[in-house]
């Protein structure tokens, strides 16, 4: 399996709405690190995974919906505590539907998340499978 990964880093703030969260409760913001790895068992006839301005294009768009927002307020965690495992999961349906990951091509997206320097968490998921 072929892999290609593109970083990002950005503040967003959140509180946690889960029984007694403590001090989580409280409105307050995380530096998060974002690791987006596309998957490929082989290479397109450029020698590409997928396009790494295409990916890098589509991390931006991702990163920059949830800038310097509260995750609270967006409507992808309608009805889920705002939890860094959502949020990694949000990332990686988002990218998942973007047209410039090619399904054709990307069979895999992983994405691992940072909060602070306190914790990591990843999401894997599959995309549909198209010819190769």
């Amino acid at each position: 399996m072929y892999t290609v990964s593109v970083s990002r880093s950005f503040v967003a703030q959140h509180f946690l709405t889960v029984p007694d969260p403590g001090p989580e409760g409280e409105l307050h913001s995380h530096h998060y690190s974002l690791e987006v790895t596309a998957g490929s068992p082989d290479l397109d006839a450029y020698g590409y995974v997928v396009d790494i301005d295409d990916l890098t294009a589509a991390v931006d768009d991702v990163t920059d919906e949830f800038r310097d927002r509260t995750l609270n307020d967006q409507s992808a965690f309608d009805g889920l505590n705002p939890s860094v495992e959502h949020f990694a999961r949000v990332v990686a349906d988002r990218l998942a539907a973007d047209a410039r990951i090619p399904s054709d091509r990307v069979r895999t997206l992983r994405v691992a998340m940072d909060e602070d320097d306190v914790a990591r968490v990843s999401y894997e998921r599959e995309l549909a499978a198209g010819p190769i």
